[in-house]
């Protein structure tokens, strides 16, 4: 077996098919690929550690969380490539992207998912591909990462409200302050649950770094496009300002003020 085989090259590299002439929509073409190659390893490693923190073994997880955050700074630079793409030059054949959109990603909705954000209007974009539709649908009822470590909470004997350890999965986090209660008890008392402070201090990289990795999209997308609608339909910057600030587990933040 060679390099190139074990990798199967001849399948990445011959995926790059440009739609125009334009030297630039190769940048554009790579970019988004290997975002989405970053994508799968994030999922990857979120689904592993979910699955450790629910058997009660933290421990690995915390290499797999780190690694995520890892990932996620490579994505956060990879808009600083892509945004060498002037407005003239990506106009030049933006019309060929056809109603395709970033926002059509199915595995940035996955991670979404992951990190318990459940928007279920977002499925209606999948509609037409019911094999993914399904697979996106059945993620939403599962629990999230963070709901796994709210159970953690409870395993170590932290109390945490009984709605939340049986919430229903389909629906957006929202904040209870029955599980902020229990984040500040670990952390005054760090020695005592060292590896759930540790557990909250790799969740923290991980909604920190998502938010940076969106304030690099929306004012690249701005850099690039201005404030013309989204190629899917979106609109575009506007959209992405509202979810810049978006914190995936807000105790863990608000939290930083009573200490």
């Amino acid at each position: 077996m060679s390099y190139g085989d074990y990798l199967q090259l001849d399948k990445i590299l011959s995926s790059q098919q440009r739609l125009s002439d334009h030297h630039d929509e190769m940048l554009f073409i790579i970019i988004h690929q290997t975002s989405e190659l970053w994508m799968k390893l994030i999922l990857h490693e979120l689904e592993a550690a979910r699955y450790s923190i629910q058997q009660n073994n933290l421990e690995p997880a915390f290499k797999m969380l780190a690694r995520v955050s890892r990932i996620q700074q490579q994505l956060i630079q990879s808009w600083d490539v892509l945004s060498t793409l002037t407005p003239t030059e990506y106009m030049q054949f933006r019309d060929k992207l056809g109603r395709s959109s970033g926002f059509q990603s199915y595995q940035n909705r996955l991670i979404e998912f992951m990190l318990g954000s459940k928007r279920s209007k977002g499925l209606s974009v999948y509609e037409h591909q019911p094999e993914l539709h399904q697979l996106l649908s059945q993620a939403q009822h599962l629990p999230s990462l963070y709901d796994a470590a709210i159970s953690a909470l409870s395993m170590r004997g932290l109390e945490i409200d009984e709605s939340y350890l049986k919430r229903d999965w389909s629906q957006d986090y929202k904040e209870n302050a029955s599980v902020k209660a229990a984040w500040l008890t670990v952390y005054r008392d760090v020695g005592r649950y060292w590896d759930l402070y540790e557990l909250a201090e790799k969740l923290v990289d991980i909604d920190s770094r998502q938010q940076q990795w969106r304030f690099n999209h929306m004012v690249t997308v701005e850099r690039v496009i201005g404030f013309k609608p989204g190629t899917g339909g979106s609109t575009g910057v506007e959209y992405l300002k509202q979810v810049v600030a978006q914190r995936y587990f807000p105790e863990l933040w608000g939290l930083r003020t009573e200490l």
